[in-house]
């Protein structure tokens, strides 16, 4: 029996997260990528397994991205010398979600669009599910990293503040009124979490 013809993984990925951006996950099927793609649903199946994986890796891939960048203000924040500009590596930190839609649109949806229920849904090997986990891990990790520097606690209330500033108020400004790409929503985003910043987790 022949083996499938070889594709670039990244190309499949690519087109997932295209269907998902633009249709919703339920788009992402093994059929829909393969007619985007060009490659059999043969070749899929032997390298993704099931409509689960491509799902799985293509919101693996949407959350590094985003983590990358968000870490990279974080660890400013962390490392920076003075008040000013630990503030604004926060700042930018809570801006990641649109600087991701700057460079990687249809990765800042699919972030949006796709839960870890519906991820985690149906068959998925138990390797991918603990990437998945570990990258969510990550991010708590991260939150909890800042906590400490900004107030020196990462008990509740400390851990809460932040997840206000880089969570909650990104979500709520940004992505659930679709507005990733509009200055005055990032301009309020980033007078929001000063003001939540300015209070602190008293």
């Amino acid at each position: 029996m022949p083996r499938p013809r070889t594709h670039d993984p990244q190309t499949v990925l690519d087109a997932a997260e295209n269907l998902a951006a633009r249709s919703g996950p339920a788009a992402v099927t093994v059929r829909a990528v393969a007619a985007a793609t060009g490659v059999s649903n043969g070749a899929l199946y032997h390298t993704f397994q099931s409509r689960q994986v491509v799902l799985g890796r293509t919101w693996l891939r949407a959350a590094h991205r985003f983590l990358d960048l968000q870490t990279a203000d974080i660890d400013r924040a962390v490392t920076a010398a003075d008040h000013d500009t630990r503030i604004e590596a926060v700042l930018d930190a809570a801006e990641a979600p649109a600087r991701l839609a700057d460079k990687h649109p249809d990765s800042a949806r699919l972030l949006l669009l796709v839960d870890r229920a519906e991820l985690l849904a149906g068959d998925i090997p138990p390797a991918l599910a603990q990437e998945i986990a570990d990258t969510e891990k990550a991010l708590v990790a991260a939150l909890n990293r800042l906590a400490r520097t900004l107030w020196g606690r990462a008990d509740r209330r400390g851990v809460a503040t932040v997840t206000t500033c880089l969570v909650d108020l990104p979500t709520a400004l940004l992505l659930r009124r679709d507005r990733l790409t509009d200055p005055l929503a990032r301009a309020q985003l980033r007078a929001a979490v000063r003001a939540v910043l300015d209070l602190g987790p008293h």
